[in-house]
């Protein structure tokens, strides 16, 4: 048995193998492609354990190198640094590191969903991004229009004849074109999120966990696809808070001694269910949603929507934890006549 360890690179990656006392069997660099993989098969064998760094491709190596026979993880590379911390770092070294993680048995290995579900996920991440780029697209065009005092929407310069309207305006023509042109994006951008709506829909109406997760005020269809496909299994998480970790939506606490600080959210995990999360949040500010009144109080101690938002997102990760532990829908707490005030903050699930 080897035990080896994989510093992938963008052109070349460095490897390191191990044997079961600890000492150096081989080492050295491949190119960072199936080759080089196909290479690296060749010179070890069919008997090797290792790791590869979590980076942009770890999955692709780990998929190529299990269809080889290996047992391949993916280490999260922020715990890596925290079991082993280096005083120098070079790629040579991160592959002996590594190396030796899987010889010892201490990978902080990651969780890996199946290409299914993998291809879910890219598909609602290109629609997330497309609708960035279009909604920076109406952005922008709202904003030229308001340089020469109108306030005009995006729909109203659809129609036919509203460039010429804002010529008649006093609009330049440079301007008229530049909105012109941002029209042309935002229909071209419409035409390509379209068909990605319609393939998503069916997925996330045959998802049983996502028809559970649309019962939380404030997520629809393909919101609920994006929290079901982004937590994955949630037996993953043993406590709401490790999703909530998960996340990065739990905030920094510093302690010394008798002190403690907490400060700003760590942000240190999945983007796409952070931002899925704040998002099912953005509804709170209706005073039917429940958590309108944890909303409205952080709201006003803060004097800023920001960590009101953030405090009503743990909240939706709090009740997804539930639903899919219990599969359950959701069913918001209702207040009890012996408290003072509505238990806005809580949360409780149909028994």
């Amino acid at each position: 048995m080897q035990f080896l360890g994989i510093d992938w690179g963008t052109r070349k990656a460095a490897w390191c193998s191990l044997d079961e006392h600890g000492h150096i069997v081989g080492e050295g660099f491949i190119p960072a492609d199936q080759d080089g993989l196909a290479r690296l098969v060749v010179n070890l064998g069919p008997d090797v354990r290792g790791c590869v760094e979590m980076m942009s491709g770890a999955a692709w190596v780990r998929d190529r190198l299990q269809a080889c026979g290996w047992q391949i993880d993916i280490a999260n590379a922020r715990k890596v640094k925290a079991v082993a911390p280096l005083a120098c770092k070079t790629d040579r070294i991160d592959a002996r590191v590594l190396a030796e993680l899987v010889r010892r048995d201490l990978v902080p290995a990651l969780w890996v969903p199946s290409l299914d579900e993998r291809a879910v996920r890219e598909l609602l991440r290109r629609r997330a991004h497309l609708i960035r780029l279009r909604t920076s697209a109406m952005n922008r065009t709202f904003g030229l229009v308001t340089q020469w005092g109108l306030r005009t929407g995006v729909t109203t310069l659809r129609k036919p004849g509203a460039l010429e309207r804002l010529a008649e305006q006093g609009v330049p023509p440079t301007w008229c074109r530049s909105i012109a042109v941002l029209i042309e994006v935002i229909d071209d951008l419409d035409r390509q999120i379209d068909p990605i709506d319609r393939e998503l829909r069916p997925l996330a109406r045959a998802d049983d966990r996502a028809r559970l997760l649309v019962s939380i005020p404030g997520v629809a269809e393909l919101l609920a696809l994006t929290l079901a496909t982004e937590i994955g299994e949630i037996s993953r998480f043993p406590s709401a808070k490790k999703l909530i970790g998960y996340a990065g939506l739990a905030p920094k606490i510093k302690q010394s001694g008798q002190t403690s600080r907490t400060g700003k959210l760590s942000k240190a995990g999945s983007t796409t269910l952070r931002w899925a999360a704040v998002e099912a949040a953005q509804q709170a500010w209706r005073p039917s949603n429940p958590w309108h009144e944890l909303y409205s109080d952080v709201k006003r101690r803060h004097g800023k929507a920001n960590p009101a938002k953030a405090a009503v997102a743990r909240k939706v990760l709090i009740a997804c934890w539930h639903i899919l532990a219990r599969n359950q829908p959701f069913k918001p707490s209702a207040a009890r006549a012996t408290d003072p005030a509505p238990a806005s903050s809580s949360i409780r699930l149909a028994a």
